[in-house]
């Protein structure tokens, strides 16, 4: 049984066929901007129109009479200079909602055609602490690796680590100036990061450290044995220390490979580029130089190798995507970063054109998180704020708001719940915006219960699971003989409409941010469902309704919601509470 958003597409479809025979146009149909325009519109008139140079309002009402009313669609009507609106019978939104309602995954089927998608996100520096700007590229990357999995392809998720930068000079010389094997046994990365630190102001100040660290750097490079032992075991305390705040925020990867997996092969690269004449040197460096077919890349060369012999952050990125093709065979490669390399990527791109590389590369990027102030989150005295230290923060004022309000909990229960809301509504606050502006980060916004909130979303499921558990222990039992019940549609109340519309439209959510690499898509939708839920609530009675068959409708419309509710919070790396 297909969903009607489905039916009209293929409608739309069949009378594109019927017009014009085989064309390339596929029409895209959304929910309409205005509810009294009708559910479902589409545009593919004026595309249509424009390309044929015809009349687009006469094109849609040709397309209207080919369609005409139906058995889901009432008579489509043309608004404006074209647009085609269609509005869905009662009853073609029951049929749909009882075909699917017991699905275990909500009528939305995986895809025909896999791919092995490698997403690459996260990438913090070894020996240095995640600060804030890495908490959107580790949620972001991570809510894209469960909408592809979850839609049925490969996913391949890879923690791209910085573990053989030139930072390591100046710790390797850091840890043999001050080192103390117990403070890095205690505190590793913060302890790392101070040497660093340390050693770079001693460096701004002096020549002599700054050749020191730089020699120890070459040391590392070239093989030295208590350099690679030195580092191998701040690589081993660093990644100890980045797990836990992986598994606070829930985040799981298949590989973290750092940059010095792809280091044997950088002489490879750069000398394969030069045969094939895409690179070549330029006063004693090598570079990459782009032709007339990247117009905005023609004055912007990619530095590839130093005058010195140096590798750069460039090349290690050629030689990972070369890996990634050879030994995991990806269709698409996803990153996601900070906006501010744009350039680089473009830069990656046009050279896998190059190289005749034809998979499908994305740079999933995002803006920054503002203070209230409209600059850069940091701290009172001006440094990045530490990611632990802001997600213990917020699992401090997610319980506080607990503890005040549920005196009856245990601290266990107390503490369990703070660290999903806290957690939760930290991630949501950052998912829920579009992701490539920037966004005013704000404690008494984000743990609110009221708005586009995870507290919100996680008070109506939790609403729901109480619903449904005082169904259960009740004399009205569960939905047992619910298929011999007879439902008439002339009996529904607008509201459950509204409901049934609101959870058929949950694929095309999770399809529009897989897309477009946007979490937010999904949020909007989860924060439309629980006020369209909270809606019907207050005005369709449940265990209170006035007949049996009315009663085991709501129940299963009430089922339905908590689930999908669920899996979009759990398609979040959001814990979907039952009690809070």
């Amino acid at each position: 049984m297909k969903i009607p958003q489905d039916w009209i597409f293929e409608k739309l479809k069949a009378a594109l066929s019927e017009k014009f025979g085989q064309t390339d146009h596929i029409p895209i149909v959304e929910p309409c901007s205005n509810p009294s325009f009708g559910d479902y519109q589409t545009n593919i008139a004026f595309l249509m129109a424009s390309q044929l140079k015809e009349n687009p309002r006469k094109l849609a009402e040709e397309f209207a009479r080919i369609i005409g009313e139906n058995s889901v669609t009432f008579y489509p009507e043309v608004g404006g200079n074209g647009f085609i609106n269609f509005k869905v019978k009662p009853k073609a939104y029951l049929n749909a909602f009882l075909a699917i309602r017991s699905d275990p995954r909500l009528g939305i089927e995986q895809t025909k055609e896999p791919q092995t998608i490698v997403i690459d996100f996260s990438s913090p520096n070894i020996a240095k602490e995640l600060h804030v700007g890495h908490l959107r590229s580790t949620i972001l990357g991570d809510v894209l690796r469960r909408l592809n999995l979850f839609l049925g392809h490969r996913v391949i998720a890879d923690n791209h680590l910085g573990d053989w930068g030139t930072q390591f000079g100046m710790v390797l010389l850091g840890y043999k100036k001050y080192g103390n094997p117990l403070d890095l046994a205690e505190k590793p990365l913060e302890y790392l990061e101070g040497l660093y630190v340390r050693i770079q102001k001693e460096a701004k100040e002096s020549e002599s450290i700054k050749e020191e660290a730089k020699r120890e750097l070459q040391k590392l490079q070239s093989g030295d044995s208590e350099n690679l032992k030195l580092w191998d075991v701040f690589v081993h305390a660093s990644l100890k220390e980045l797990d836990k705040i992986y598994q606070k925020l829930n985040v799981k990867f298949d590989y973290s490979l750092g940059e010095s997996v792809y280091n044997p092969m950088l002489p490879g690269v750069v000398e394969a580029l030069l045969q094939k004449g895409i690179a070549r040197y330029s006063e004693g460096a090598v570079c990459v130089f782009f032709n007339k077919d990247f117009p905005e890349l023609v004055d912007k060369p990619m530095l590839i190798q130093k005058t010195d012999g140096a590798y750069l952050y460039a090349t290690t990125d050629i030689a990972t995507l070369l890996f990634r093709l050879s030994n995991w065979q990806a269709h698409k490669i996803i990153y996601v970063t900070d906006s501010r390399q744009k350039l680089h990527f473009q830069q990656l791109f046009a050279l896998a054109r190059l190289l005749g590389i034809n998979i499908q590369l994305e740079h999933v990027y995002f803006g920054s998180i503002l203070g209230e102030d409209k600059k850069p989150l940091k701290t009172r005295e001006g440094t990045s704020i530490k990611l632990r230290e802001l997600l213990e923060e917020a699992v401090n004022r997610a319980y506080q708001i607990i503890d005040e309000k549920r005196k009856d909990l245990s601290e266990d229960k107390k503490r369990e719940i703070a660290n999903a809301v806290g957690i939760g509504a930290l991630k949501y606050a950052d998912l829920s915006q579009n992701r490539i502006l920037d966004y005013i980060f704000s404690w008494e916004k984000l743990l609110s219960l009221e708005g586009n909130t995870a507290p919100y979303l996680l008070n109506a499921h939790v609403r729901i699971c109480s619903i449904l558990k005082k169904a259960a222990s009740s004399s009205c039992g569960s939905t047992l003989g619910f298929t011999s019940l007879k439902f008439e549609t002339d009996t529904l109340h607008p509201q459950e409409i509204e409901l049934m519309k609101a959870v058929l439209s949950f694929k095309y959510s999770l399809f529009l941010a897989a897309k477009e690499n946007s979490p937010h898509h999904l949020c909007n939708y989860l924060y439309h469902l629980a006020k369209v839920f909270h809606k019907f609530y207050e005005q369709c009675p449940v265990l209170g309704a006035s007949t049996e068959s009315s009663k085991q409708l709501r129940l299963a419309f009430c089922d339905f919601t908590q689930r999908t509710l669920s899996l979009g919070l759990e398609l979040l790396g959001i814990e979907p509470l039952k009690e809070m």
